[in-house]
């Protein structure tokens, strides 16, 4: 295992040794933040994978356990507990996958998981059955496969690239697989999904944002849970990647005790937006196994929502999504602003509580 070591070092700004430091032992963090019990427990479960960059662990709260990156990162004895509700693969991913390393849940587009690697490992990842289990990216011989799945399907449209991390792939990897994607007629979108701004920004070099600008158009989806997560560095990747050319989307997840509130969520969406990064998705936890304690009720995310429309821009108002247990898809949960509806008029309720009325058309 590599030294602790937290000081910004010549080496600190290598996206690589971000990856190859990664803290991963109860000794290694044990140096640099006060475990409590449960958190030296759980992170001597031998089932548990854990990988942190020491920059992200540089934003840990060494006397807090309930700091909201922390929370995020190090393990609880929790994740242990078998729950009645909760399942391995609670979206059905494997039962969509056509071919190894390929998702295909909608009809006009697909997922890629890329590889099974991050730059630190989530606790409430929802692929945490294979993720980290063991590290690897996409084979040439899946690679194939998963092209030419793609090209025998013409009603493929959107292609999104996830894992894993996409970008703890080297640049030639990553290029690789968009350049096969790019090849095939009838993709029009392709997506890159990644925390690695949020987790190891560094990873977004100038070699990494012109080699993706070849594959326009391209997006790319993040994760930025928490209003802490966003640094200098942070800011700094998130920009490069904009100016670039490539839009940026939030996808965050809502999870009980670090980001459950309408105060954080809303100083989130706004320093989000001051980065030109739309807020895409507040997501309700999966029922993957071991995440139960992260779970909040469906309607906290309703009121957060409800808590944001008409307070704030519309650009800064999320779509709060349950993805479907057993793989049904996203499906919108929004507050109810429908009093009432007949023919000659609709009955609506303000973001105010006001009530007025909007007159049907003639037909």
């Amino acid at each position: 295992m590599p030294a602790v070591c937290l000081c910004r070092s010549d080496q600190w700004g290598d996206w690589r040794w971000q990856l190859r430091s990664r803290l991963r032992t109860k000794e290694q963090l044990g140096a640099i933040i006060d475990l409590t019990p449960e958190e030296e427990h759980a992170l001597s479960h031998p089932c548990f994978v854990v990988g942190i960059t020491p920059y992200f662990a540089s934003l840990m709260d060494r006397a807090d356990p309930n700091c909201p990156i922390r929370r995020q990162v190090i393990p609880l004895a929790a994740e242990a507990l078998g729950q009645g509700v909760t399942m391995a693969d609670p979206l059905n991913e494997d039962g969509l996958s056509p071919v190894p390393r390929l998702i295909h849940r909608y009809p006009d587009r697909v997922v890629i998981l890329a590889t099974e690697t991050c730059h630190t490992y989530c606790r409430h990842c929802t692929r945490r059955r294979r993720v980290g289990m063991a590290e690897r990216g996409l084979t040439r011989a899946e690679l194939e496969g998963v092209t030419a799945y793609i090209a025998n399907h013409p009603e493929i449209r959107d292609v999104l690239i996830s894992g894993g991390d996409p970008l703890t792939l080297a640049n030639c990897q990553l290029e690789r697989i968009l350049a096969r994607i790019r090849a095939i007629p009838h993709v029009e979108i392709v997506r890159i999904g990644t925390r690695a701004p949020v987790t190891n920004p560094y990873r977004i070099t100038p070699d990494l944002t012109a080699m993706l600008r070849k594959y326009h158009p391209l997006w790319i989806n993040l994760q930025f849970n928490h209003p802490k997560e966003i640094t200098e560095e942070s800011a700094r990747a998130c920009t490069a990647l904009v100016d670039a050319g490539i839009p940026l989307g939030n996808q965050t997840v809502l999870l009980r005790g670090i980001n459950d509130s309408t105060t954080v969520q809303k100083q989130l969406v706004h320093e989000l937006l001051k980065l030109r990064i739309r807020p895409y998705y507040l997501y309700q936890c999966d029922l993957a196994e071991g995440i139960d304690h992260f779970r909040t009720p469906v309607a906290r995310g309703i009121e957060i929502i409800e808590n944001l429309r008409g307070h704030t821009s519309g650009l800064a108002v999320p779509t709060f999504v349950i993805d479907a247990p057993g793989g049904g898809g996203k499906i919108p949960v929004s507050p109810q602003y429908v009093v009432s509806q007949t023919p000659e008029k609709v009955v609506l309720r303000t973001y105010e509580g006001k009530i007025v009325e909007y007159p049907e058309p003639r037909l």
